[in-house]
């Protein structure tokens, strides 16, 4: 098999690993080194579901040991098998860096033969790019969970962003799904990265020229759909990994029928992309509103509204905190708001020491009124007076339409009849209504649901 080859089967089989960022780190470029790694450097591709990810985005080996139910390159699985030695890998990174279609690489594998024996090769791929070739760019690769503790450490010291994949919400999935693969085997390594890269940081603020492990931190990746977890169980568990591990991100992937298997939703069942747009803007309000998973999602609603994003749900559901009057209310009061985000909220604080503000001032600060107005007074006066249901019209998420899914039952994983744009959009396009009548009905549908929540 030739080069081209395995690399048409190992990118193929790497697609359905998530990282929407690659960068983090910003390593300038020195005398006798080849290529750089700046934060704004590196470039991407998108694939067919809307992923941004980084090339060179690549499997070492997709010949697996393991026999996860729900990936693609599991043992039992027919498929073609490949795997690059660890100088191919490298020479492939260099040339393709070389031709300026890259200016990094993101490096997984299956388990071949066992986790110590995959991260050393892993590691002598990425010796060979570092020291070699003197390879400067940005690498990130996934860490073998149940590997040696000297290899993540060697690994780290070569890459700059690590991640040990979750794969599942809950330990009992885990076990279900992915029988060769145990909690404490992908958190211990958590544990370490996060433990070397805080005496890394530490390290390089006495000793400048110090090897730094992993400067961009690490991630991880759950597959949202193939187990029944809530909402609510998958964003606490989000949580507790931010504040234990120091994750960097968390990366949702909606549940792709690929193979065949009885434990897991049937092959016709359409990805939840609704549901893992709505975690990764609760993840964003973890990350950088300060709520937190208690207050977003409740034992009496533990999934996240289809129409409302989490930030406008929250506050439908918290009328006693609004309206917030935006000359004296505090930053994370102003945070709560729907339509004003960190950036509109620290404008407001530095502007109003020296100024009042009011409807023409938050335009210049860049405030969405279109959503922010229901929420808001300047001076004590309301901005509108508006109805209840075209309050219900401002808020209606359009993505709600344009993403056009159905989320997977929790129960059963059977399509269930949720108040979804795609079921009434199918419905009414198969009655003979164009597709844009039909969503524009679709989003009546929706700004009725949200009235009768008001």
């Amino acid at each position: 098999m030739d080069l081209a080859e395995k690399l048409e089967i190992l990118a193929d089989s790497a697609k359905y690993d998530v990282a929407c960022t690659s960068s983090g780190v910003e390593r300038p470029g020195r005398a006798g080194r080849l290529g750089s790694c700046r934060a704004p450097g590196i470039c991407h591709s998108f694939t067919p579901d809307g992923r941004c990810v980084s090339l060179l985005k690549v499997l070492l080996s997709n010949v697996c040991s393991y026999d996860c139910s729900y990936c693609v390159n599991r043992r039992s699985n027919d498929r073609p098998r490949a795997s690059f030695t660890p100088r191919e890998l490298a020479e492939l990174t260099i040339g393709f860096y070389r031709r300026n279609y890259i200016e990094g690489l993101f490096l997984s594998s299956a388990v071949a033969g066992s986790p110590d024996a995959t991260m050393e090769r892993m590691i002598e791929a990425l010796r060979i790019l570092r020291q070699e070739y003197r390879f400067n760019g940005y690498i990130h690769a996934k860490t073998i969970p149940g590997a040696d503790p000297l290899l993540v450490e060697q690994l780290g010291l070569l890459a700059d962003r690590l991640s040990v994949n979750i794969e599942l919400p809950s330990e009992a999935s885990l076990v279900r799904l992915a029988p060769d693969k145990g909690r404490t085997a992908i958190l211990r390594p958590m544990g370490q990265i996060a433990r070397r890269s805080a005496h890394s940081r530490q390290e390089l603020t006495v000793y400048r020229h110090a090897k730094a492990f992993a400067p961009a931190g690490q991630s991880t990746q759950m597959i949202i759909g193939a187990t029944p977890e809530s909402d609510r169980q998958i964003l606490r568990l989000t949580e507790a990994l931010y504040q234990k591990y120091a994750l960097k991100r968390v990366f949702y992937s909606a549940y792709l029928p690929v193979v065949q298997d009885p434990r897991l939703p049937a092959l016709t069942t359409r990805p939840p992309l609704l549901r893992e747009h709505r975690l990764y803007q609760a993840d964003w309000l973890l990350r950088y509103y300060h709520f937190s998973a208690e207050e977003l999602l409740s034992d009496e609603q533990p999934n996240f509204d289809p129409y409302l994003d989490p930030k406008c749900s929250w506050a439908l559901n918290h009328p006693e905190y609004f309206p917030v009057e935006v000359n004296t209310a505090p930053g994370p009061m102003l945070l709560r708001v729907p339509g004003i985000g960190p950036k509109s909220a620290r404008r407001i604080l530095a502007a109003r020491r020296g100024q009042h503000l009011g409807l023409a001032e938050l335009k210049r600060i860049g405030v969405v009124l279109k959503r922010a107005q229901y929420f808001i007074t300047c001076g004590g006066r309301a901005l509108t007076r508006s109805t209840r249901r075209e309050i219900a019209g401002a808020l209606v998420d359009p993505k709600a339409f344009g993403v056009g899914v159905q989320q997977l039952s929790l129960d059963d994983f059977c399509a269930k009849p949720l108040p979804d744009a795609a079921p009434a959009l199918h419905r009414l396009a198969a009655s003979g209504v164009e597709a844009r009548q039909a969503a524009e009905l679709t989003r009546q549908e929706a700004i009725t649901w949200i009235t009768r929540r008001m």
